[in-house]
């Protein structure tokens, strides 16, 4: 009895102790209540590692949000999130950082509300390499989540009690770009700006100060004097900037010539404005982009490439940056050095060009908007690439004097001289990509180089629809029965037409833009070194379509070199090479560090006998008396292959391109392939045959033998012109010979 009541008495006292919400206690077999403890939901304690990894993460990843969020609400009450984040990113940016890592070593927690993180962070930075610290992260419970107390300690514990780094940098003198012999394009100089106040001219030494500015710019005389005719004799006409070097020759005479103003100034000089799309320009670093180039080890103060090989050779020209990365007290004096690394030369860069040989292709192209760009045409080196119209790059210098004058041309929309036309601008073909129509003809063997054709004026295979033969235009005799090569070399539109037609309805529908995409167009050459387009290469989506594209009209884009770069594989046997216009990078002793090495890229899909066919064609261009460019190259006295041709364009004048290639197998001067465009100029036989016949003579011989039929004097058109202004219209050329096509 004693024991239950006993029972009786425990079983009172826990019933109330519990909420009326506890579950009601079990019952033993013989019905005897079981005893248990009440049910308590209890909440573990969040892994204090977890916590600091993920924190540790977000910094890793400069999630600074993320780590922001996760901090104690004391540390978000003393620091604001811009503070908080201009903080980290300040560091970074002074450090050179590349990355930060971080691994905990320990975790501790000293109570049930704190706790402490001990962890390695490894900082990856381009000035010093690496550097590590051992710290600690303290960490409250708040909430049920640990949050992390934030203090300057926790980057490096030199920089708690408001401590800040500096890093003070040491930049080498930037690399020099050369020619291909060593003749300097871009270099560390002093340069001159000069230019003209008219009313300060002399009386009867005019002519004096026309021919000493002429030698010293090789402007023509006439174009400088258009200059300042009609300005007013106060005015300062800014004409030009030459090399301290060449005014110093003739510094006496032109110091006692009155009306020139010579201002000198040291700069990164560009000598002669050689290839400027090509070796590009430098330009103080943007504001906007300061923070990303100091995080990659620049100083900030510094000009840095912009475009062309100044821009992709930034790492070898700019050199290796001396650093030393101090501690400074918050009232900025030094309290240690962390680390230090010294400062390393620069590289220079060797291009492919010849310097003389530049800048002569330069002058060929001068006054129309178009490009040349010439190939080795065995190894696809480009011997010169020149645009039209030009820029001087010594103008981005705001220490040229003329450039308040003259750095707004540069970004005339109308001219576009900065838009290099060689890569970057893309054009029908017109009738020079009829070689490829050609080329899948013969491989299809849909056609064979016996097949005829009645080459008249008209085309009218395509119901309701009449096209026209160049013949016709130019009011000239139909070109009559033609095989397919002498199509190729009266350059019959008719013929192709039916050849594009014919394929099409015989099941070879993308033929013609399979073959143009294995001979390279419509994708990139692979030059890396200065930018480029892809072009286009559709494939036809009707018959009108595939006609259209058989003469190289329609939607089609090329590059010229892209159509330089086929053209040298015609000539060399069918190997496509990338393109490359860097010979060699040295180190500061002149050992190379990269060198050129000619890269197959690919074989054209047509066999050794159609490649014949072809190449016999392009000769019968230039050589056969009917042949469409046989009267522009008569007495050059280096065989020469090529096609004309003139593509048609909504905006105007038809382009005027010419393609070829030459095979004089001299062992001193390696055969070269080229191709020529002329924007809006007219026909290609009339404009672009001449321009490639003077670049050929030029390499070749080291001169121009013939003067262009619109030139009264070499590089002199018969009427003179403002730079840049229409293109002068070619006049009969002397020679007896027939009307060529459009």
């Amino acid at each position: 009895m004693k024991v239950r009541s006993m029972l009786m008495f425990l079983l009172a006292l826990l019933s109330a102790c519990t909420s009326a919400t506890t579950t009601p206690l079990p019952t033993g077999p013989e019905g005897t209540p079981t005893l248990r403890a009440p049910m308590v939901n209890i909440t573990p304690a969040p892994d204090v590692q977890s916590a600091a990894r993920a924190f540790l993460d977000a910094w890793q990843n400069e999630n600074y949000q993320a780590m922001y969020d996760q901090l104690t609400l004391l540390s978000r009450d003393a620091l604001s999130y811009e503070e908080f984040s201009k903080r980290l990113k300040d560091v970074a940016v002074t450090m050179s950082l590349q990355q930060a890592q971080f691994e905990i070593t320990q975790a501790l927690i000293k109570n049930p509300q704190e706790a402490q993180v001990a962890y390695r962070a490894v900082y990856q930075t381009v000035l010093l390499g690496s550097l590590s610290r051992d710290t600690l992260m303290n960490l409250s419970l708040q909430n049920g989540q640990w949050k992390v107390q934030w203090e300057d300690g926790m980057i490096l514990p030199e920089l708690r009690g408001g401590n800040r780094l500096v890093m003070d940098i040491s930049i080498p003198s930037r690399g020099n770009i050369y020619d291909v012999k060593g003749s300097a394009l871009a270099a560390q100089s002093d340069a001159v700006a000069l230019g003209i106040v008219p009313g300060q001219i002399e009386e009867g030494k005019e002519g004096a100060l026309l021919v000493e500015l002429s030698n010293l710019t090789g402007l023509n005389t006439d174009y400088i004097r258009s200059l300042y005719e009609f300005a007013a004799p106060d005015w300062y006409i800014p004409v030009a900037d030459v090399s301290a070097q060449a005014v110093q020759r003739r510094f006496e005479v032109l110091s006692s010539l009155g009306g020139l103003v010579m201002t000198t100034y040291n700069t990164r000089y560009y000598f002669d404005s050689t290839a400027p799309h090509v070796t590009g320009y430098v330009q103080p670093i943007p504001a906007e982009e300061l923070d990303e180039y100091r995080r990659r080890g620049y100083r900030g103060d510094e000009r840095v490439g912009r475009a062309g090989l100044e821009l992709w050779g930034e790492s070898y020209l700019a050199g290796q940056r001396g650093a030393s990365l101090y501690v400074v007290d918050p009232q900025g004096v030094t309290i240690t050095r962390l680390a230090q690394r010294d400062s390393a030369p620069s590289n220079s860069i060797y291009t492919t060009f010849n310097k003389d040989f530049q800048l002569q292709v330069q002058r060929a192209i001068e006054g129309f908007r178009g490009a040349v760009v010439v190939l080795e045409r065995d190894t696809g080196r480009v011997l010169a690439m020149a645009s039209s119209p030009s820029f001087d790059p010594n103008l981005f210098d705001p220490n040229n004097y003329n450039s308040r004058w003259l750095l707004n041309d540069l970004f005339d929309p109308a001219t576009t001289p900065l838009l290099n036309r060689a890569t970057q601008s893309g054009y029908p073909l017109g009738s020079v990509f009829k070689i490829i129509t050609m080329a899948t003809a013969l491989e299809t063997g849909a056609f064979t180089a016996e097949s005829e054709y009645d080459c008249g004026y008209t085309f009218t295979e395509l119901p309701g629809i009449t096209l026209y033969d160049w013949t016709y235009e130019k009011e000239v005799p139909a070109s009559g029965r033609l095989t397919l090569p002498e199509g190729l070399m009266r350059s019959c539109n008719p013929w192709f037409y039916h050849i594009g037609l014919s394929l099409y309805q015989q099941g070879y529908t993308e033929d013609v833009s399979k073959m143009a995409r294995a001979f390279g167009l419509g994708s990139p050459t692979g030059i890396d070194q200065i930018t480029e387009i892809a072009g286009n290469m559709p494939n036809p989506a009707n018959e009108n379509d595939a006609v259209q594209l058989a003469i190289g009209q329609g939607t089609m884009l090329v590059t010229p070199l892209q159509v330089a770069r086929f053209m040298a594989a015609i000539g060399n046997g069918g190997t496509l090479y990338r393109p490359q216009v860097v010979e060699k990078i040295t180190d500061p002793d002149g050992n190379p560090i990269v060198t050129f090495q000619p890269e197959a890229q690919g074989k054209l899909p047509v066999s050794e006998e159609n490649l014949k066919i072809i190449q016999d064609a392009l000769r019968s261009v230039v050589a056969n008396r009917r042949g469409t460019a046989q009267y522009v190259m008569v007495g050059l006295q280096v065989p020469v292959y090529g096609k004309t041709g003139t593509a048609s364009n909504p905006g105007g004048k038809p382009h005027a391109w010419f393609a070829g290639y030459t095979d004089a197998k001299r062992s001193d001067l390696p055969d070269i392939a080229v191709a020529v465009i002329a924007e809006n100029a007219g026909e290609g036989s009339e404009i672009a045959a001449p321009i490639f016949r003077r670049v050929v003579e030029s390499y070749f011989f080291g001169r121009p033998s013939r003067l262009y039929p619109w030139e009264s004097t070499f590089y002199i058109t018969r009427t003179p012109t403002p730079l840049y202004t229409n293109t002068p219209r070619p006049t009969d050329t002397p020679e007896p010979s027939p009307t060529p096509e459009p």
